[in-house]
């Protein structure tokens, strides 16, 4: 459970999840970090932050696939296990705080 929350302790990374999980297009994945800017960080700086920081941090858990190539995100083989935590706290988003997604 620890890795879980460990995952989604950073906005930026429950985003990315989020958006994962809630993708319904006939894309292969999203791009980010275009996909899941929200704004307040210059997006050089976010796509530093994603490249050095997030999307290795959330590839070795198994819960993305990444390809640097193409700066795009699919699920990876453990998004799964993470998923059944994402739907609560979607189904329970109005009783977050503002920042959750």
């Amino acid at each position: 459970m620890d890795e879980y929350f460990q995952a989604l302790a950073n906005i930026h990374r429950r985003r990315l999840l989020v958006a994962l999980f809630e993708d319904n297009s006939q894309r292969d994945g999203i791009c980010v970090p275009e996909d899941v800017h929200e704004g307040r960080t210059a997006l050089a700086a976010l796509q530093l932050e994603f490249y050095h920081t997030h999307l290795p941090k959330l590839e070795e858990a198994g819960f993305i696939d990444w390809n640097q190539d193409t700066h795009e995100v699919v699920e990876g083989p453990r998004f799964d296990e993470i998923r059944p935590l994402l739907e609560l706290l979607g189904d329970h988003a109005d009783e977050l705080p503002d920042n959750w997604p």
